[in-house]
């Protein structure tokens, strides 16, 4: 039996040419770039171009780009680094505003300032999971750092209106971070254009290597280290780089980028064909679609099966070899309401039934049919019980 692998929000493949292009800095050029020697400058030379690579296709400085360990340091280094700079003696600029749907990797972050001092203003969302403008208005001070709202919510797929809250923020002098982990290769990212000082990214979300993340950190922007040992990426994050998969990252970018339209429509097909198949397949009020209609990231679908506990029909479908997921991969463990459909304010018989699909282009539209297909038997077995 074929697995069908419908996670990809938690982790995607290794693209075969992403591999490719990382093997070499594996076996052979395996240098530390910050070695004076041959091979510390092959690595270095390497680090450098997988940098301009990806700054040239998110339009900024490569100066700009901080290899990091992944979204999660990424985003650690974005709040902390910027909030931390700006109030070095005081608490002068005390105050973060976010919402309560960011990943955990953002709301620990907050949840951490406050334990040192820091006001954090949680954000609430409606229904589908939008943040509202007119809360964020609300919601600023005099004295408020910094902004962090994701670009697309890694749970229900909700985009939020990241070019209007920019705007808000430079209004107000304030930094705006985004975390872009999820959007990355699936809406337009243009750094130059965007209103936006910090943005988080992670490879293995785009058919790229686990380990390695980047964080774009505008040049008016000053940051303060969160590791200390060495003097690389600037003085901004100490150790040595991981060079195959920085190199690696950037040949998953490209990948992602270049073949974006053509990956969104298939994408956006496989939703669809889903949504279709549920409703011909399933009564009305025997699923429920979570999240905004409209404003969506297409690989990812959040449904919820009333009647049908999220874990009984984990398990269910992992029995059929069908992958997918309760929430976020990093609360993985645990099957607790996730904390986005809590916020959503949904009913009970929604919160505890929730289950997230996730597509990448490696799916086909047969597996999707026969997902649905194990889907509606499980839902009627349950019931039926």
């Amino acid at each position: 039996m074929k697995a069908i692998y419908l996670d990809h929000a938690a982790s995607t493949p290794l693209h075969p040419l992403v591999l490719e292009q990382m093997l070499p800095f594996l076996t052979e050029v395996y240098g530390n770039p910050s070695s004076m020697h041959t091979f510390g400058r092959a690595a270095r030379a390497a680090l450098n171009e997988a940098r301009d690579s990806i700054a040239i296709l998110l339009h900024c400085e490569s100066k700009e780009l901080i290899w990091t360990s992944g979204g999660t340091e990424s985003d650690n280094l974005a709040i902390f680094g910027s909030v931390l700079h700006a109030t070095p003696k005081s608490l002068v600029k005390n105050h973060i505003i976010t919402s309560q749907i960011e990943h955990h990797a953002v709301l620990y972050c907050c949840q951490h300032l406050e334990r040192l001092g820091y006001k954090v203003t949680y954000l609430p969302v409606d229904s589908q999971g939008l943040v509202h403008v007119e809360d964020l208005i609300t919601a600023i001070r005099p004295e408020t750092a910094l902004i962090s709202i994701m670009y697309g919510n890694n749970e229900v797929g909700t985009m939020q209106p990241i070019m209007e809250i920019g705007r808000i923020a430079r209004d107000n002098g304030i930094l705006f971070h985004v975390d872009a982990v999820q959007a990355l290769g699936h809406v337009d990212i243009d750094l130059n254009q965007l209103p936006i000082d910090l943005m988080s990214f992670s490879a293995h979300k785009i058919a790229g290597p686990k380990g390695i993340g980047l964080l774009y950190c505008s040049r008016k922007v000053n940051l303060s280290p969160q590791i200390y040992g060495g003097s690389q990426e600037r003085k901004r994050r100490a150790g040595t780089e991981n060079v195959a998969s920085a190199v690696g990252f950037a040949a998953a970018v490209k990948l992602a980028l270049e073949g974006k339209t053509e990956i969104q429509l298939k994408l956006l097909l496989l939703r669809q064909t889903m949504l279709q198949l549920l409703a011909e397949q399933l009564h009305p009020n025997d699923y429920i679609v979570n999240g905004h209609p409209e404003l969506t990231l297409p690989h990812i679908l959040n449904v919820s099966f009333p009647g049908v506990e999220t874990e009984t029909m984990l398990m269910n479908l992992d029995l059929e070899g069908i992958c997918a997921a309760s929430g976020s991969a990093c609360s993985s463990g645990s099957l607790e309401v996730s904390h986005v459909i809590k916020a959503m304010h949904l009913p009970e018989h929604i919160l505890s039934s929730a289950v997230r699909f996730s597509f990448s282009s490696t799916n086909t539209t047969a597996e999707i049919v026969q997902t649905v297909e194990k889907i509606a038997t499980i839902v009627r077995r349950v019931r039926i019980k």
